[in-house]
Order: C-alpha cells, then sequence, then structure tokens
C-alpha cells in the first residue's frame, strides 16, 4: 500500500516542461563555461607559468573533453535530471557517497553563484563610478542580485534560458573584442608573440608542477558543462541532441580560451597581467586605449551574472532530481502547478546563496570548487564502466573504453596533492565535506523514521 501511495504521488506531480531544442542548448553549455572564470582567472594562471598561459587552459579543455565523453554515455543512457548522483547511485548504490556527490556539485554550484554575484556587485559600482567602501553596499547588491535570480529561476526555464541566450551574447562579445583587439594589435606591429614560448616557473617550483598546478586553476575555467545534464528532462529529444551540443559547445569554448589567452600574453606582460582582478581590463586598455573601459566594464558584469543564473538553475534542478530519486526528501522534488519549475529547490538554493554571500569570504573558493568537482569527474569516469553492466532497451552514445580510463586517472591527478595544488584548498573543502556529512546524517534519519528506510536506501528502487 506504501508503494502505491507513492506511485500516485509521482503520478499527481506535473513534470518539467520540456522547452529547450539544440540552440539553446548549445548557448546553454558555452554560457555555463564561459563566465566568471575565464574573465578572472587568466592572470592567476599567468603567475604561475609565465607567457605559456595558453598551456593550461589547452590541457584543462583536453581533461573536460575527456569527461565529457562520460558524461555524455550516462546522460543518454539515463536521461533524467540528477546528473552525477544519479549516476553515482546507479554505479554503486552506496548512499553516502549517492549523497556526498550530490552535495559536493550544488556545493560547487552554489559557490560559484555567490561568488558571480560578489563580482556582480564589485563590476556594478565600477560600471556606474559609485564611492561605495566594501562591506553592507556591495553585500546588499549582491543578495538584490541573487534574489532577481531566483525570482528568474522560479518564473520558469524558458524565461531562464532566453535570459541565457541574451546574456551568453553579450559574454562571447567581451571575449571576441579581446581576441579581436590582439589581432589588430599584433597586426599592427604592437605586442609581442615571443612571450608565448616564455616559460617561467613559479617559485620553489619546476616545470611540471607549474603547469599542472595551473592546469588546477584553469580547469576552474572550463566546467560548467556538466550543468546541462541536470537539465535533460527540459531538453527536447536529449539522447540525439546532447552529444553533438555538448562536445560543439566545448570545442567552441577552448578555442576562445586559447585565443583570448594568446591575445592577453602577446600584449600585457605576464607580471602586469597576474596583477589585480581585472586581468582583460588591462589587455584591452593596452591593445586599443581609446576603446570605452567602461563598456568592457557592463560587460564583465552581464558575464558573471550569466555564471550565477546557470548555476542556480543547475542546483535547484539537482536538487529536484535527487528528491524524485528518493535520494533526498520528497518535498525538495514540489514542482509549482503553474510555472512547472521546483519552487522548493529554488528557494531552498537561494535561501543557502543568501548565506553565502553574506558570511562567507568566496575568493579563496575558486580552488575549492575546481577541486571538489575534479573529484566528483573521476567519480563519474568510474562510474561509465561500472554501468556497462546495466544495459538499457533503447540506443545511446558510447564512449571508447579508454576515454574515460584515461579522464580518471587525469581528474584524479589534478584533485590531488601531486599536482601542486595550494593546501587552503583541501582545508576549505573538508570544511564544506563535514558539513556534507551532518546533512547527510539529518537525511538518512529523517528516510528511516519518516518515509521508511526499506525502500529509501535502496538503489534497485530507482525509476527504470
Amino acid at each position: 500500500m506504501a508503494d502505491d501511495a507513492v506511485v500516485k504521488e509521482t503520478q499527481r506531480e506535473p513534470e518539467l516542461k520540456r522547452v529547450m531544442g539544440p540552440g539553446l542548448l548549445l548557448l546553454f553549455v558555452v554560457g555555463d563555461i564561459l563566465g566568471t572564470g575565464v574573465y578572472a582567472l587568466t592572470g592567476r594562471v599567468a603567475n604561475e607559468v609565465g607567457g605559456a598561459v595558453w598551456l593550461p587552459f589547452l590541457i584543462a579543455f583536453l581533461v573536460a573533453l575527456l569527461t565529457a565523453f562520460s558524461y555524455l554515455e550516462l546522460v543518454t543512457k539515463y536521461p533524467r535530471a540528477a546528473g552525477a548522483a544519479l549516476y553515482t547511485h546507479k554505479a554503486f548504490g552506496i548512499h553516502f557517497l549517492t549523497f556526498i556527490i550530490a552535495f559536493a556539485v550544488m556545493c560547487s554550484g552554489l559557490t560559484s553563484a555567490s561568488s558571480a554575484s560578489k563580482a556582480f556587485a564589485s563590476n556594478f559600482v565600477e560600471a556606474f563610478d559609485l564611492s561605495l567602501a566594501d562591506g553592507f553596499a556591495l553585500t546588499a547588491i549582491a543578495l538584490g542580485f541573487m534574489l532577481l535570480v531566483g525570482l528568474i529561476n522560479f518564473r520558469g526555464v524558458g524565461e531562464s534560458v532566453k535570459l541565457n541566450v541574451l546574456l551568453t551574447c553579450v559574454e562571447l562579445t567581451g571575449l571576441l573584442i579581446v581576441i579581436c583587439i590582439g589581432a589588430w594589435a599584433l597586426g599592427g606591429g604592437n605586442g609581442d608573440l615571443s612571450r608565448l614560448t616564455d616559460f617561467q616557473a613559479a617559485e620553489g617550483e619546476n616545470a611540471f608542477f607549474s603547469v599542472t598546478a595551473a592546469t588546477a586553476l584553469a580547469f576552474f575555467a572550463m566546467v560548467g558543462f556538466e550543468d546541462s545534464v541536470n537539465m535533460a528532462e527540459e531538453t527536447k529529444d536529449p539522447v540525439r541532441i546532447f552529444p553533438k551540443v555538448m562536445l560543439t559547445g566545448l570545442c567552441i569554448t577552448g578555442v576562445i580560451y586559447v585565443l583570448v589567452s594568446i591575445s592577453s600574453v602577446a600584449l600585457v606582460s605576464p607580471e602586469e597581467l597576474g596583477e589585480g582582478d581585472a586581468p582583460l581590463l588591462k589587455v584591452v586598455q593596452a591593445g586599443a586605449s581609446a576603446f570605452p573601459l567602461w563598456i568592457f566594464a557592463f560587460i564583465t558584469m552581464f558575464a558573471v551574472a550569466n555564471s550565477a543564473l546557470i548555476n542556480m538553475l543547475m542546483a535547484s534542478r539537482l536538487l529536484y532530481g535527487m528528491a524524485n530519486e528518493r535520494v533526498l526528501p520528497k518535498v525538495l522534488g514540489k514542482v509549482h502547478p503553474g510555472r512547472r519549475t521546483p519552487w522548493v529547490g529554488i528557494v531552498f538554493t537561494t535561501v543557502i546563496a543568501f548565506g553565502l554571500i553574506w558570511f562567507a569570504d568566496l575568493t579563496a573558493l575558486g580552488g575549492t570548487t575546481s577541486l571538489l568537482l575534479l573529484c566528483v569527474f573521476t567519480v563519474v569516469n568510474i562510474a561509465v564502466l561500472v554501468l556497462r553492466r546495466d544495459p538499457v532497451e533503447h540506443k545511446h552514445f558510447k564512449a571508447p573504453t579508454a576515454i574515460p580510463v584515461i579522464g580518471a586517472v587525469a581528474c584524479a591527478y589534478l584533485a590531488s596533492p601531486l599536482s601542486g595544488r595550494a593546501a587552503a584548498d583541501y582545508k576549505i573543502a573538508g570544511i564544506l565535506i563535514v558539513i556534507g556529512i551532518v546533512l547527510w546524517l539529518a537525511t538518512w534519519l529523517y528516510n528511516r523514521n519518516v518515509r521508511h528506510a526499506d525502500t529509501t536506501l535502496d538503489p534497485t528502487n530507482l525509476r527504470d
């Protein structure tokens, strides 16, 4: 009888609206990857490797591409909204591991969105030439922006992805401006292409560790493609369109990153590029001093706004998917009957983001976000091999076996101390995982005492 009640409840719950075709999905993938990272990390990478800034971005692209093949096999095999957490649960059936993976992915999205909100506030002040000191005023702007993102998210995925189209076009325009200014300046005899081969290892490190440490930083700029699998239930014919769209989006962003890094280091010395928080603004100023810098400040503001919107979309859909898979409480999967959006998940993630914006200093969380996602990617690359034992009736994308193997090794290495990653990344990640363990225990007790553990913790009860 209890199972019948669950089935009836699931049948009554409205489904998400399928509004995303190939064009919108491509812009979602590109817009999610391009954003806060590429506008802010170029200088930090230059501090690690000098003029060879393009090399870590290229390696990060290749590692991301390997993992994308695993995601494509899994999302076309199981076209649902839960993403990495669903794949982990199906592969290993360990509720604790599933919950921690879900928590890590959601946390990475929320910290990224909260960082983007703070960056939006800073660029807002710069764009409008406001005299606001750091503190409450900037925090208020960031909170107001996050509230707006939450309202757009609640309004509907159709409205959200349409705004994503606009914001993606804006941030693409900003990066194309950098590329075009670089080409124009170099064509006019300005700039120095010899810097591209001027490798300078960070102080106290050999060349190999400098490259891998820089790659660990650059990888933060490549993440985002994995968010799209959480939109599977709002995509038209996901099994058919996901492979070509995700790979196309990754290749577009990879080319853009390399060209931006080449333009940057050719026009601005690595030492100067590594100073401050606005490296691309220096590139524009060096290559075209007459270009109105306030315009580029506005572009940067819209670019980080896009990152916040997409990450909050991902986080709320992840909660929705996991609640439907009975790994999280069912209430988190509630869909608004009018807007057909996961409103409880949206409220829950927005409130957490408010807390992060208000209390947390997120400037050190970029490396932590990269670390958490690399750990998740390692598990996903292993899961795709384990799930080869679970055939499905419909046709789906299948990655060559060597690709997830290489992807798992590469991601695990970049997440390990062997890569030269900063110790602070592990400290912050450790604190987050402890919080995750506390949340898992609370969820387990809820499942055991309220939802009855006989069905909730059994992975065979996941929908086929």
